[in-house]
């Protein structure tokens, strides 16, 4: 049984195909159309998945979408209703595309599929599975456990914005829902929005904008006070209440009353390019830790409702894994699983495991003693021939590396030499972090590495943090780490004894003095709050980045590197060889590692190109 599932038509679209319930292949269609967030209809992703799969259409038994149009379709227009005349501007824009469009999304998934390939339209079978449905099965049915509770947290779906169920076997019961206008995911954006990030891509640099805000001082504290008495009403069981009269993303343009939020906090929006001052840390710090509050009674009362030992996470709150962390170290729950692709794009994963285990009522897919995701490397790869013609028609010099053993040795060398070294290898990876096969690496025990992977490499804002991956039987010599962190979605400390102690009136200092202070024996991938976003690498899972982290331990006794996402600022990660190579000549990488071709820079042809494209990078 072959099922595909499609995620569309809001942000992060992305497609996937499982056969009798074990996952086949998944990708989002920003990493080949190369457009950031790209949330058209995943026609490249389709393609690929299908491909991948070995099927045609015709020999799908369903095509899943995630989420009930309709039901989405009422909740505007009763959201509009409820607040008329107010939003009659956002009305007007809103109705053409759900007239034209949305209301008739089974002839729009038709047409485009059929721009794939020929198909008997009557044979095809369209389901559509609520949104936190999606969202849910996403992160339950490929998780380890036989039971679980499950919490799901984003935006809005169609009304739910959380919901709380319990999976056991093949079946998931969903047993509270909170719905729209009151959301934490929409709270949480209404921040990344106003302290000057965009939304639903900017969320995560509010998390790590969060630690540069002083927790001691009396403004963090009257934020903090300010959000819960003005803003949003926190109930013992995790559900919240917003007071509209302060937000606009229900029926206007922007997400908050700018005007009313100046007057609650004492400073004006911030625009995207301005400096960022110790206010507009102070204030992610306050909404990052009332978040935290929100998820952490969210899990307490899921453990209570359910009485089970185990949580599943998933919805785009789920990636905040600060937020993670701290449900972690409340020892709610014995065992925390995180789908990886926590948000849109692991929805059309959901709705097909949905469609496997609920509509067909077929068993779960059991291989393995850990979870179904295959580390989350489901999208396209790569054999050395296929790199080897893209390198030649790209005029590259390289050195292959007969040897594995060799070129990963070569390659820990030059990572202790201070170099920074791009890898491509085997299958992409699926949701939004880089796992060892699009990544950027580099040595974390480097003070100015930072630095230069934001400034000269990502062309990103300096204060941003990067992640070490770290071998995972090593991963307590450097980190409070209880359990594994496969996926990079847990925060937690860097062991006290590696830290060293901050200088008086840190908090006094500004962004970039914070920044550059060394906090620790491994600095590149110590927060400033002593913290870091760890990947435990498993050998059993991804080997050949397993193997080239013990081979840089041999060689300095140190089994951390940095790991960042192959690409620059507002550009999907990586795909193919050659975009692998573009952004290697377009940065100030040193060496490139693709397949087992090594290739290092001072070795390469000039490269021309016009730095336009630079300015077309958007802000992520």
């Amino acid at each position: 049984m072959y099922i595909l599932g499609i995620s569309a038509f809001y942000h992060d679209s992305a497609a996937a195909i499982i056969k009798d319930g074990e996952i086949i292949a998944a990708a989002q269609e920003e990493r080949f159309s190369r457009k950031k967030h790209d949330a058209g209809f995943p026609s490249n992703a389709v393609t690929y998945c299908l491909k991948e799969a070995a099927v045609t259409i015709d020999q799908l038994d369903a095509v899943v979408f995630y989420d009930k149009p309709l039901l989405k379709f009422e909740r505007l227009l009763e959201t509009y209703y409820s607040y008329a005349p107010r939003g009659f501007a956002s009305f007007l824009m809103a109705m053409p595309v759900w007239l034209n469009e949305k209301l008739f999304l089974k002839k729009i998934i038709r047409d485009e599929l059929k721009k794939n390939q020929p198909f008997n339209k009557k044979k095809l079978k369209l389901l559509f599975p609520e949104h936190h449905l999606s969202h849910a099965a996403s992160a339950f049915y490929p998780s380890p456990f036989e039971e679980a509770a499950i919490v799901t947290i984003d935006g809005v779906g169609e009304w739910a914005t959380t919901t709380i169920c319990k999976g056991k076997g093949n079946t998931i019961e969903i047993l509270k829902q909170l719905n729209f206008p009151h959301s934490v995911g929409l709270l949480y954006s209404a921040f990344t929005y106003y302290l000057g990030f965009k939304v639903n891509s900017g969320e995560y640099k509010l998390m790590g904008l969060a630690p540069y805000g002083d927790p001691a001082s009396t403004q963090t504290k009257e934020f903090v006070h300010t959000i819960k008495t003005k803003l949003v009403k926190i109930c013992d069981d995790g559900s919240v209440f917003l007071d509209q009269k302060y937000f606009n993303y229900a029926a206007g343009l922007r997400m908050v009353k700018d005007h009313l939020f100046q007057q609650l906090f004492g400073f004006k929006r911030r625009t995207e390019e301005e400096d960022l001052q110790q206010q507009h840390c102070n204030l992610a710090l306050a909404i990052q830790q009332v978040t935290e509050e929100i998820v952490i009674k969210l899990s307490r009362h899921a453990k209570e409702i359910t009485g089970s030992k185990n949580l599943c996470l998933a919805g785009g709150v789920a990636l905040n894994c600060v937020a993670n962390g701290k449900i972690q170290n409340e020892l709610i729950f014995d065992h925390i699983y995180i789908q990886p692709a926590g948000g849109d794009a692991g929805g059309a994963l959901g709705a097909a495991l949905a469609a496997h285990c609920i509509y067909f009522e077929k068993e779960r897919f059991r291989s393995t003693n850990s979870d179904e995701m295959k580390g989350s490397y489901l999208g396209p790869s790569f054999s050395n021939k296929e790199i080897e013609t893209a390198l030649q028609l790209l005029k590259a010099n390289y050195t292959l590396y007969q040897n594995s053993d060799e070129l990963y040795s070569t390659v820990a060398g030059l990572l202790n030499d201070g170099n920074v070294i791009g890898l491509f290898q085997g299958r992409m990876e699926f949701g939004p972090r880089a796992l060892g096969n699009r990544s950027i690496i580099a040595d974390a025990r480097n003070e100015e590495m930072q630095k230069k992977l934001n400034l000269k490499i990502k062309f990103r804002e300096g204060f941003r943090p990067f992640a070490p991956a770290v071998l995972a039987e090593d991963s307590d010599k450097y980190f409070d780490l209880k359990s594994s962190s496969p996926y990079m979605l847990l925060v937690q400390q860097v062991k006290k004894e590696l830290q060293n102690a901050v200088p008086e009136n840190y908090y006094q200092q500004s962004v970039n003095q914070k920044l550059y202070f060394k906090k620790s024996s491994i600095p590149a991938v110590t927060h400033i709050d002593y913290s870091a976003r760890i990947q435990t690498v498993h050998k059993e899972t991804n080997n050949t980045f397993y193997k080239l982290i013990d081979s840089f331990k041999q060689l300095t006794g140190t089994s951390v590197v940095i790991n960042t996402s192959f690409n620059v600022r507002g550009e999907p990660v990586v795909c193919t060889p050659k975009e692998a190579y573009q952004c290697f000549m377009r940065t100030e990488m040193d060496y490139l590692v693709i397949g087992n071709f090594l290739l290092s820079k001072k070795n390469q042809p000039e490269w021309i190109e016009s730095n336009n494209w630079k300015k077309k990078l958007q802000t992520d």
